[in-house]
């Protein structure tokens, strides 16, 4: 990550989530990506730092990313957030409904983005990459030369499509032509600690990770969705 961004990655939660604080040394504002589980932690360790939280930025809709109900727990998540600091929470359009259902956020609180839609955080750009396959409206965030994967892309492996929603489809077009089409040295910050290291590069998934190995796409849903 350039020395010029502001960068934490918290591992938070039972299961294994990857918390990220991304901000402009210079404003001292941050975005928190995904907030979820500890959210004191989360706005603690900010503050301890000198940044002030503006933006939950959700790569998707499930509650171990965004907050809410799920499997009969209540997650803590954007909805806690919001009652301590003034974030607004970002999400696909695709998945602004759930939002609304799972935290019980109005729709002031939230802004809907789509592919290509640029933020700031401070001065420093980012940028919203539309990667459907494990949700709809899944969504990765580019930033100077890294990108936060979500559930989409992890180290070594990807994202679930066997749930309400996924597309196995989807999901190959969006490591494929989306994320496999990133500079190979771009770093790669995942949704998870699913594996040994906390990051990687698109390079080093390119070469190692057989999700971005397959072929084509019928060999792909053979073994994501086999008969």
């Amino acid at each position: 990550m350039s020395e010029s961004i502001y960068f934490r990655q918290l591992q938070l939660g039972p299961m294994a989530n990857y918390v990220y604080l991304i901000g402009d040394p210079e404003t001292r504002e941050c975005a928190v990506v995904d907030a979820a589980w500890d959210v004191d932690t989360i706005v603690s360790t900010a503050e301890a730092d000198g940044y002030t939280i503006t933006t939950d930025l959700v790569t998707h809709f499930h509650p171990d990313h965004l907050g809410g109900s799920f499997m009969g727990q209540q997650i803590i998540g954007a909805a806690e957030l919001t009652a301590r600091v003034p974030a607004k929470i970002v999400i696909h359009k695709a998945e602004l409904s759930y939002v609304h259902r799972l935290t019980g956020l109005s729709a002031s609180d939230v802004t809907a983005v789509e592919a290509g839609d640029e933020l700031t955080i401070g001065r420093l750009p980012i940028t919203i990459l539309h990667t459907p396959g494990h949700t709809p409206g899944s969504q990765c965030f580019l930033l100077a030369n890294a990108v936060v994967s979500g559930d989409t892309l992890f180290v070594g492996s990807c994202g679930r499509v066997d749930l309400p929603g996924s597309n196995a489809e989807d999901m190959y077009r969006s490591l494929t032509g989306v994320l496999a089409a990133l500079p190979d040295d771009t770093l790669l910050l995942p949704g998870h600690a699913y594996a040994e290291r906390p990051t990687s590069t698109i390079g080093e998934e390119k070469r190692s990770n057989m999700y971005l190995r397959f072929p084509s796409l019928k060999d792909f849903l053979a073994v994501m969705s086999p008969v």
